[in-house]
């Protein structure tokens, strides 16, 4: 019973003492001119944001708000302040296609995996200075599992960059992605991890999960080329059987899959396989729309990366970059007339990591989205894909203090997006 008693004591004053060391949260008070808050139809204007350690504590008029005392006061009230942003498709392990260069081959086959991770690095740190807080990097493109390590460097304060949700190597199948072209007798790298069968398909869901995968990154359609009357068309990889063993394994984890489709037959593959999220889409008919707005799939288009590294018009992949650029417009606004929940998403990686992110706004809002939907489409309504809808993608008391702001209202023009003049991730200031 000494025993006891005198464990039981010790535990006690630990605990006390733990209490009375901790430190108290710091408090940060934003003073925001006009406020878009992620999930509200309308702006408001003269608003405080109180912060207290990595959290927003509260959201009040500047005429009734309470400042506490102590607290360290950011002035953006000729500013527009809103939630930091979310790119649903990234790869932070590609640098661009150029062909002069070596295209997508030159990614895998020449840099050692240090200097992949190195660049990986200065991307994810251009992606938090223009205001992307949050990533879903979908696949490392041959760099195994280095974006689980990248997210692990970033979390533990290494180096600065975006909150990430990443899908390591991804999944598709014999002949069904890159490198290809090379001598038969050449056992070549590949961009993916390549599968046959639902056993298969069900073992490499299970050691990407296991390896740290957010989400499983499948592709159901590969090659895609202009057929004989013109139409785009899309080689189909993975089974309606093999996606299934993905899809329930994945969501057995309590996580979700994403499938590359454009089109055709691979799409309703995807579709009548179970994935939660369909990227791309270049090419949605009126039955893919409809099973989408039925099932919930989201729908996450990236539309810039088809207005890159077209090849010359008189070859083949000429012409098929031309007819992707020309069905993607099309189907991306029957896909938002029929209410298919869309987020914004960039492929980032196929796209220079020079450009702006942000270029992908203005080429919604060109197709018929609203400026105010089209910010929705990379704060709330990813945040609501990604599991997370009240702590990122907003700002509102409980969120995490993601934060930007810019000099302009991105209502009226939304270029202003790729203008980001303030950046607070999680409660700490990443430019001012």
């Amino acid at each position: 019973m000494r025993y006891l008693l005198n464990a039981f004591f010790a535990v006690f004053v630990a605990v006390l003492c733990s209490g009375q060391a901790s430190a108290p949260q710091s408090v940060t008070v934003i003073r925001a001119g006009t406020l878009i808050d992620g999930k509200s139809d309308q702006p408001r204007h003269d608003q405080v944001i109180t912060i207290r350690g990595n959290r927003i504590e509260s959201v009040s008029d500047a005429a009734s708000a309470k400042i506490p005392a102590g607290a360290t006061i950011i002035d953006l009230s000729t500013a527009t302040v809103l939630p930091g942003l979310i790119d649903s498709h990234t790869h932070i392990f590609l640098q661009g296609e150029e062909p002069a260069e070596g295209g997508y081959d030159a990614n895998i086959l020449w840099p050692p995996l240090a200097l992949r991770a190195a660049r990986a690095t200065v991307s994810a740190r251009r992606a938090l200075e223009q205001g992307f807080t949050t990533l879903r990097d979908v696949e490392t493109e041959g760099a195994g599992y280095g974006d689980v390590g990248i997210k692990e460097a970033i979390e533990r304060g290494y180096i600065p960059g975006p909150r990430l949700f990443v899908a390591t190597r991804a999944i598709s199948t014999t002949g069904g992605y890159s490198l290809e072209g090379y001598a038969p007798e050449l056992d070549m790298p590949k961009g993916a991890q390549l599968i046959d069968g639902p056993v298969e398909a069900r073992k490499a869901a299970r050691e990407q999960l296991s390896h740290g995968a957010d989400w499983i990154k499948v592709y159901m359609t590969h090659r895609s080329w202009v057929g004989k009357n013109g139409e785009l068309v899309s080689q189909p990889t993975l089974t309606v059987e093999e996606l299934k063993a993905v899809v329930d394994e994945t969501h057995g984890w309590g996580k979700k899959v994403a499938c590359h489709a454009y089109g055709g037959i691979g799409l309703h593959r995807a579709l009548d396989g179970g994935c939660d999220s369909i990227e791309h889409g270049l090419d949605l008919d009126d039955a893919a729309i409809a099973q989408m707005v039925k099932q919930g799939t989201w729908l996450c288009p990236t539309l810039s990366a088809y207005f890159y590294g077209w090849e010359p018009a008189n070859t083949p992949n000429g012409q098929r970059d031309r007819k992707r650029a020309e069905v993607h417009g099309p189907s991306f606004q029957k896909a938002l007339k029929a209410g298919v929940k869309i987020v914004f998403g960039t492929d980032m990686g196929g796209i220079p990591w020079t450009e702006p992110i942000a270029q992908e706004f203005p080429r919604m809002v060109e197709l018929g989205m609203s400026p105010m939907d089209a910010i929705k489409s990379a704060t709330s309504k990813p945040a609501e894909m990604l599991g997370m809808a009240g702590e990122i993608g907003v700002i509102a008391p409980g969120a995490y203090a993601d934060i930007i702001a810019v000099n302009a209202d991105p209502q009226k023009d939304i270029k202003v997006l790729e203008s980001v003049q303030f950046v607070m991730k999680s409660g700490q200031v990443f430019k001012h």
